[in-house]
């Protein structure tokens, strides 16, 4: 249950060396694989970023630090795979001051990166290192072009809030109306449609009216019996919504117009207690998962009544987060306090062990986990450990095929030998990370948020299959 971040301090404007970080600086001694959680920095050591890891990677920050952001879905194109890239963000501050929170809604354009293929098409030469040099500035000169110049340009507009924002989420069909978590006990819903035509339109850097704050009604407040975390837009039914809080409520939100709601004052009960993250079904759109800190997970049909149709315990220690898959229905990935996460197959819930995958690589809290939008097997995962990592669950160990990638690429892969085959990536150089997010329309981009602000990555090694009939 670690939710708040550790000593609110307002970011300075400076690029921060280290893996999070779109800075380039080399190692000055020869690089070796970080193992995190076994190896430890001497005195005077530090992580440095292998920028070819990366496709594109940046950090950026708004001011105060944010525990929880949303990408907004835009109208740029449903599938987009060339650089430079542009995204819309909306986001919730953690102030020093309650008074000094705000709202921001915000636009990072001109985000570079590069094209790269996983293996070279034609095995360099060894006639010379003068050659191979040669061959290497090329790429990087291909590289740079297909990527754009320049650095990332942020466009930011801020909405007064009373309070800590705890969560905030976009709607997905309609995504200008956005519902806030407070640490006052309100949730809100607001619309930003002017905001965010007003970024669209606008080509000034963040420079420009940034420090305006805007004072802008809700649409909606609804108060509960105390704060809470669990937010979430159904992706079937436009405007429905729940909310869940620390008292172990849930309430159920349906739209009576575009702009107005009923919020339904008997709360669904069926955790002894806090409602840590909510869940709406991609298939059925009266069904829903919740989790909390009592260890359980429950699966609601709200045609049902206000009890679980099932519940079961999912964890040993609380469970902060899950997320359920949107292109295979039947998988739900949680993941809890004592740093373990696991997959189930709800079809096999009434068999008793329903747990598909389980991992332990984590030793600190679980803080966000996302099923990949594009890829059915593929997941995201945020710890407090400073880790963000990539999972593949389709993959097993294949020596042979490893072999042959050694052979092709002339390199010796030094990785550890006790990693879960299924682990991708390893992001790193973030401090207190709190949440992640797949961008639904650029495949292969992550966006995550921490104490010292966001980063933007999109790893060299994450292959997707585009749909074909996209």
């Amino acid at each position: 249950m670690v939710r708040s971040i550790k000593n609110p301090k307002k970011a300075k404007r400076k690029n921060k060396k280290g893996d999070g970080s779109s800075s380039s600086a080399i190692p000055s001694m020869p690089a070796k694989v970080w193992q995190p959680g076994v190896d430890k920095l001497e005195e005077g050591e530090e992580l440095q970023c292998d920028p070819s890891a990366y496709n594109s990677l940046h950090a950026f920050h708004i001011g105060w630090p944010c525990l929880s952001f949303d990408i907004v879905r835009d109208t740029l194109g449903l599938v987009r795979t060339e650089f430079p890239h542009t995204v819309y963000f909306v986001a919730g501050t953690q102030a020093e001051k309650a008074a000094w929170n705000s709202l921001g809604i915000f636009k990072v354009s001109n985000i570079s990166g590069k094209k790269r293929e996983p293996v070279p098409a034609k095995p360099a030469d060894d006639d010379s290192n003068m050659d191979s040099e040669d061959s290497d500035s090329d790429e990087d000169s291909d590289d740079e072009e297909a990527g754009g110049s320049g650095a990332p340009v942020l466009q930011l507009r801020k909405v007064a809030h009373e309070g800590c924002v705890n969560r905030i989420r976009a709607m997905t069909q309609n995504p200008h109306i956005c519902a806030s978590w407070a640490d006052t006990g309100h949730v809100q819903v607001w619309d930003f449609s002017s905001h965010l035509n007003a970024l669209a339109e606008s080509e000034a850097d963040v420079s420009q009216g940034a420090s305006s704050v805007f004072n802008q009604a809700p649409l909606v407040k609804f108060g509960h019996k105390d704060e809470g975390f669990a937010l979430d837009w159904s992706p079937l039914v436009p405007g429905r919504l729940l909310s869940g809080d620390c008292k172990n409520y849930i309430h159920l939100w349906e739209p009576t117009s575009g702009s107005t709601w009923n919020v339904d004052t008997t709360p669904y009960i069926g955790h002894t207690s806090s409602v840590e993250d909510l869940q709406w079904s991609p298939t059925e759109p009266d069904v829903f998962a919740s989790c909390s800190v009592d260890g359980n997970i429950a699966i609601w049909d709200i045609r049902l009544g206000k009890s679980p149709a099932t519940s079961f315990k999912a964890h040993d220690a609380d469970v902060n987060v899950i997320s359920w898959n949107r292109l295979a229905s039947c998988m739900l990935a949680s993941g809890s306090d004592d740093g373990t996460f696991s997959i189930r197959d709800l079809r096999l819930l009434k068999e008793g062990d329903s747990v598909v995958a389980h991992f332990e690589y984590h030793k600190h809290p679980i803080t966000s986990i996302e099923w990949s939008p594009h890829e059915a097997s593929t997941l995201a995962v945020s710890s407090s450990d400073n880790q963000l990592t990539i999972w593949d669950l389709s993959l097993e160990n294949d020596e042979e095929e490893e072999a042959e990638f050694k052979a092709k690429t002339k390199e010796q892969v030094n990785a550890p030998k006790d990693l879960p085959p299924q682990l991708l990536f390893v992001h790193q150089g973030q401090k207190d990370l709190k949440e992640l997010h797949w961008h639904a329309q650029i495949p292969g981009m992550l966006v995550s948020t921490a104490a010292d602000g966001y980063n933007i990555l999109m790893p060299s090694n994450i292959q997707t299959t585009l749909p074909s009939e996209l």
